[in-house]
């Protein structure tokens, strides 16, 4: 099977699109977080062919996407009063609620909790597709699972190029890092997963908000994950990632690099383009600038895969702030390094 590549912008592409997830099929898409991976979320022999197409072990929930909020009606028990707050604030946007699940939500959809996580995305192509096929759209990054997340098309064809019928391109992704999923059936509400919107944006609407011990930290192994992005190793290019942090960070990232060229370990150097003369003439990557960490997480993963596309052994990355989007980007970051994080 070929997969069709269509543009947004193609009307008959998008009614194309709206039929397959009507049929129970999969469709990518854009939208402005990463590209995503949608099946018709009510229909759970669609849902699990995500997970076949990804390789996705099957107790990682999914993101159920919706154009309007009276769409919630069907899939939530109740949307509680600060819930309410930060979609009104934040909806269309890169923010996930978590919410307890009516039960006719199917356990495929949800990973087998009794909570579902919704989100409204703003992105037009994602928009058009969610609105002509007027279901709840369950979809995950569309990668193979494990690998960095795509933000273009191209990344999407690279790894599901005959595992769907159909992409929807709808050009490269703004954020560039998956949504924010906070739990909103808890009091303070937790970020589960941060994302472009920040905790001090959510705090300034419904006042405390707590960050889940596994931001930066890998899950208990008994424990079950309830977010996208918690429990597994994530995000990881080929390359073997290493994250360095501290105030001698690029001395000893400078050391670390020549150990490795002396033994014939290909190796990349990123950090923002302020200190890229910190480096010397070594291979350097400027993913972003210090003043703007949102510009690191645009080019977070399309820079993992350029290691790949590359052909290099080892990625040293410098760490970033993690105020703000800076700790979404070292929230993907430390998965992707598989928790390989380096104190100088």
């Amino acid at each position: 099977m070929q997969t069709k590549w269509l543009s947004y912008e193609d009307e008959a592409a998008v009614a194309e699109a709206a039929e397959l997830l009507q049929n129970g099929e999969l469709v990518a898409f854009a939208t402005e977080t990463v590209y995503g991976l949608g099946a018709d979320a009510m229909n759970e022999s669609a849902v699990k062919k995500i997970f076949e197409a990804k390789g996705r072990p099957s107790d990682n929930p999914l993101i159920v996407h919706i154009y309007d909020q009276s769409q919630l009606e069907a899939l939530v028990q109740e949307v509680s009063f600060d819930a309410k707050r930060l979609m009104d604030a934040f909806w269309p946007g890169p923010l996930t609620i978590i919410l307890p699940k009516k039960k006719n939500v199917p356990d495929a959809t949800t990973g087998g909790l009794s909570t579902v996580a919704v989100r409204m995305p703003d992105h037009p192509a994602a928009q058009a597709i969610l609105r002509a096929s007027n279901v709840p759209v369950a979809a995950p990054s569309a990668n193979l699972s494990g690998k960095p997340s795509p933000t273009t098309a191209r990344d999407v064809f690279e790894d599901m190029n005959g595992r769907i019928p159909m992409l929807i391109d709808g050009g490269d992704c703004e954020v560039g890092v998956e949504s924010t999923v906070v739990d909103m059936t808890r009091t303070p509400a937790m970020i589960l997963r941060p994302g472009g919107v920040t905790r001090e944006m959510m705090e300034a609407v419904i006042g405390p908000v707590e960050v889940h011990e596994a931001v930066l930290a890998p899950l208990a192994s008994d424990a079950q994950a309830a977010s996208p992005g918690m429990k597994y190793k994530h995000y990881a290019p080929k390359a073997h990632v290493r994250i360095i942090t501290g105030d001698r960070a690029a001395e000893r990232i400078c050391r670390l690099y020549d150990a490795a060229k002396k033994e014939g370990i290909s190796t990349i150097i990123f950090s923002v383009c302020e200190e890229k003369e910190l480096f010397g003439d070594r291979d350097f990557y400027a993913w972003g600038d210090l003043e703007d960490v949102a510009s690191v997480a645009h080019h977070l993963f399309s820079s993992l895969r350029m290691a790949d596309e590359k052909g290099y052994d080892q990625v040293l990355c410098h760490s970033v702030d993690t105020e703000g989007v800076g700790l979404a980007v070292m929230n993907r970051l430390v998965r992707a390094a598989g928790f390989d994080i380096e104190q100088a």
